[in-house]
């Protein structure tokens, strides 16, 4: 019997408050992928926007409602599909929920996204964040 070896879609969020956008630091490396958004695969019978709306609060305990999906491809570092959603903080803290996963959370002003993912980002959630939080 073999096992599956297909990850499973995911579905990510891009929250943004206060002028700065979310991300984490994950303590194993996927590929070049170090600091991503929140995030991770979407359960069966689970719309993305569910999805992202669960793994936030599972990740970094933040309460959060999707607001819209910007897009979806799939990513060119990992191979796997992805779903962006963007996300506005309901309550909460952003903290390590998830140590398995995290290693830490920053809230990152639109100058310092390129420090932490400095091959880009999706061109969709770049616009976004473009038209949110730039400068």
């Amino acid at each position: 019997m073999t096992e599956s070896t297909e990850q499973p879609p995911v579905s990510t969020a891009i929250i943004v408050h206060d002028g700065r956008v979310l991300m984490a630091r994950r303590r194993q490396q996927e590929g070049k992928l170090l600091w991503a958004f929140p995030g991770g695969g979407i359960e069966a019978g689970e719309t993305p926007e569910e999805a992202a709306v669960r793994e936030v609060a599972e990740e970094v305990g933040l309460e959060v409602k999707a607001s819209k999906v910007l897009g979806d491809r799939v990513h060119p570092q990992s191979g796997v599909h992805m779903t962006y959603v963007a996300c506005t903080v309901v309550s909460g803290e952003a903290t390590v929920v998830d140590e398995e996963e995290l290693a830490e959370v920053a809230w990152l002003e639109h100058g310092q996204i390129p420090e932490y993912v400095p091959w880009g980002l999706f061109d969709k959630v770049q616009a976004h964040l473009d038209e949110v939080i730039g400068s």
